[in-house]
């Protein structure tokens, strides 16, 4: 009878202990840091940049400079050959000269050989009544004496009454002869003359390309004794030593982004390197971008290096938050149930349900504030299609 019962009980305890129980993936609760971060693409872009222009058709006929070299603020870079631009500003110049030489003469009544015209004109009229002031004199004296008739007379002092209104009208015209309009109409031809003459003189000035900024040249497309067209860039010169990027962040994640956030710059061509920075400006608005709604974030680079160049497309990576020494587990491991957090603990090969108040998390960590302490194990998944259940009994692998 004792054989029996043992039996049964050996029978038991065997089944209890070779039963099926279910597989789960398990994780342990374990102090460490939390790092959440976004990452998007951006462009390097210099604080201090110069690029020049071709003002107008032309040849470059001088080139003082090569991609990577360093100039200063002021040297010449390049020269466009300017003999188009030189003829056009001693054209303006002459227009110039002779608008203000017209205004003169017109101050002055007239040019020189005007001057002498009115003056021989007027001569000529003056002696025309002094003769026609004699003729009426001794018409007057043959009156007198019954030689000629009165109607002679008046003839005479007609002719001489219209000689003077003449040499009047002569006169007033070499005193008076242009109007307030006229004069005013010059100047103005003066003025627009001037004008032309300091766009010109500017545009000469253009087809000799100095740097405003001390800095390295970067982008040179064009050999000397090349054509280039109007408006065509000639090069480029920035301070490498001052970059920035220009990121572009999807709207969802704008909201996360604060000035002053840490940023790690990444180049595929530079896989090695990394570069870091930090946020300069926030996006101010939201904008269409290769058919994304993104916004415009700037970012300092901190550590620039003549390697990474202008116009490269770079990888940011902004640590939005940061908490260190957090008690965390597998983001895999949380669950949540409206506003209720929980895991499932594994305690003595069964699930134990626990509400857990959370704190930070990025993509695969969740920081837990209460309810786990340090080493507890806190079951993933199933490695079936089980369903984790409170009281399940598991078999926890790690």
């Amino acid at each position: 009878m004792v054989g029996l019962i043992v039996l049964v009980g050996l029978f038991f305890w065997l089944r209890y202990e070779f039963r099926t129980k279910v597989e789960v993936t398990a994780a342990q609760a374990t102090y460490q840091d939390i790092v959440s971060t976004k990452a998007n693409n951006g462009k390097v872009v210099p604080v201090d940049d110069f690029q020049a222009y071709a003002p107008a058709p032309a040849t470059i006929a001088k080139l003082f400079v090569h991609v990577g070299q360093k100039v200063t603020k002021g040297e010449v870079l390049l020269q466009l050959d300017d003999s188009d631009a030189r003829s056009k500003l001693a054209s303006a110049q002459a227009g110039l000269v002779s608008s203000e030489a017209t205004l003169g003469n017109m101050r002055s009544g007239g040019s020189q050989d005007e001057m002498l015209s009115q003056k021989a004109d007027i001569d000529s009229a003056q002696m025309q009544v002094q003769r026609d002031q004699t003729q009426l004199t001794v018409q007057q004296s043959l009156l007198a004496k019954g030689a000629v008739s009165p109607n002679e007379v008046e003839s005479a002092r007609q002719k001489l009454a219209l000689d003077q209104a003449k040499l009047t009208q002569l006169q007033a015209r070499r005193v008076d002869r242009y109007s307030h309009n006229d004069v005013a109409t010059q100047q103005a031809q003066i003025a627009n003359a001037k004008s032309s003459v300091a766009a010109a003189s500017n545009m000469l000035s253009q087809f000799d390309i100095r740097s405003p900024i001390t800095g390295t040249v970067y982008s040179l497309p064009y050999s000397q004794y090349d054509f280039v067209g109007a408006g065509e860039a000639l090069l480029n010169v920035a301070d490498l030593t001052k970059l920035q990027v220009k990121a572009y962040f999807d709207e969802p994640e704008v909201g996360v982004l604060q000035v002053g956030q840490p940023v790690t710059i990444a180049w595929d061509a530079k896989p090695d390197h990394v570069w870091h920075g930090h946020i300069k400006q926030v996006p101010q608005t939201i904008v269409g971008y290769n058919l994304r709604n993104v916004g415009i974030c700037i970012i300092t680079v901190e550590d620039p290096t003549a390697d990474l160049l202008p116009n490269t497309n770079v990888t940011v990576t902004v640590t939005t938050s940061e908490t260190h020494h957090a008690l965390t587990i597998p983001r895999e491991g949380l669950r949540t149930q409206g506003d209720v957090n929980y895991v499932f603990r594994v305690v003595d090969g069964h699930l134990k349900k626990t509400i857990v108040t959370v704190g930070a998390l990025n993509l695969t960590q969740v920081q837990i504030l209460s309810g786990l302490k340090e080493n507890d194990t806190v079951a993933i998944g199933t490695n079936g299609d089980e369903q984790l259940t409170d009281g399940l009994e598991v078999k926890a692998q790690r």
